[in-house]
């Protein structure tokens, strides 16, 4: 990453607040250690204050103090970051807050870099240019948005999503949105008409990618599961205590396995099944969707009562959880499909009796 000068100092003008000024560079210290001693006071944000009142001679001074400590003082022509990003949050539908952010060593940007969901312009510039300070957008509801100066462009700005905390491995991720780019004018329209919309499409692909890549795991555990359970019924026909034993661990290592991996349909399953998901609003859908969402509900009670130690038995987890599990199976692919509904279902595939049933005995289920 291209460092401009060892340290420097940034002026904007704020006829509310005063003067603003940005400490920043690799030797930041001396910008900042200019700063207090022309009368500057820092903020929370890491950002400088010299209130409108103070005397003109501060930043005389503070030219002078730089110089000492070889820093370089230049006046932005940008309004501040921090008042964009708050007057934005207000524009935008919804309760949105803005907080800023100040990166005054270039390496600490690179703290974003695991939380930026983009494949645009945002992670470029966090990348390969130096962006000295950011505004972080939410609106309360789960939506994080990183807002910067375009670096080397003197009116635009880029606007792009930061992760949920639903998903790791970020960089690079195929379904990543599309950063903004937009001058100030256009901001809150561009996020509103253009970028909001993107972002919850890339969002619901995927929510849905998880849970598709989930339940085909499962289901090819199952095939395999029913596999063994054959070749051991037509081994072991005389249902010998071995073969018996041999089925029972076989089938707790599937169940806990799927039961794992299901726990990932309890993360996104959910937002799948909101209101204003795609498919969810047909009448053609109501079906289905009253099907996955009563079975996720058994299977979230079933998680709450493992987190809070109750005593399940093996038997007891079995029954509840795997018909849960076997609902999915049945009808989750027609949720997850690009065009929802309606299209065949693979409940061919399945039995009438998932392996919950007719189960042999065995251990309480591990507490999750």
């Amino acid at each position: 990453m291209p460092i401009p000068s060892a340290a420097r100092i940034t002026l904007f003008s704020s006829s509310d607040a005063g003067l603003i000024a940005l400490a920043q560079g690799e030797q930041y210290v001396w910008a900042q250690t200019s700063l207090e001693a022309s009368g500057f006071h820092r903020r929370h944000d890491g950002t400088y204050l010299l209130p409108p009142e103070s005397s003109k001679t501060a930043v005389v001074n503070l030219v002078r103090t730089a110089a000492r400590h070889q820093v370089t003082v230049a006046t932005s022509s940008r309004r501040f970051l921090g008042h964009i990003a708050d007057e934005l949050a207000a524009r935008l539908p919804g309760a949105w807050s803005a907080t800023l952010s100040v990166h005054s060593h270039p390496l600490w940007q690179e703290d974003f870099l695991p939380w930026l969901w983009d494949s645009g312009e945002l992670m470029k510039a966090v990348q390969q240019a130096q962006v000295p300070y950011a505004a972080t957008l939410r609106n309360g509801a789960g939506i994080e948005l990183l807002l910067i100066e375009r670096p080397g462009h003197r009116t635009q700005y880029v606007v792009g999503a930061l992760t949920t905390g639903d998903f790791d491995g970020n960089f690079r991720e195929p379904d990543a949105p599309i950063s903004l780019v937009a001058t100030e004018p256009d901001l809150a329209a561009g996020i509103t008409e253009r970028f909001l919309p993107a972002y919850r499409q890339a969002l619901h692909t995927r929510r849905s990618a998880a849970v598709a890549a989930v339940l085909d795991r499962i289901r090819a555990e199952y095939d395999a599961w029913k596999a063994k359970a054959l070749v051991a019924s037509v081994c072991y026909s005389d249902a010998s205590p071995l073969a018996i034993d041999a089925l029972g661990v076989r089938t707790k290592v599937f169940l806990d396995r799927a039961w794992d991996d299901f726990l990932t349909v309890l993360q996104h399953g959910p937002a799948l099944l909101a209101p204003d998901a795609p498919g969810a609003a047909l009448p053609e859908n109501a079906a289905v969707l009253a099907r996955l969402a009563g079975a996720l509900a058994d299977a979230e009670a079933v998680q709450e009562e493992l987190a809070a130690d109750a005593p399940l038995t093996r038997q007891e987890f079995n029954a509840r959880m795997w018909p849960a599990v076997e609902t999915w199976l049945a009808d989750g692919d027609t949720l997850l499909s690009p065009n929802p509904f309606p299209v065949s279902r693979r409940q061919s595939a399945l039995p009438s009796s998932g392996p919950a049933r007719g189960l042999p005995p065995g251990r309480p289920a591990h507490r999750r």
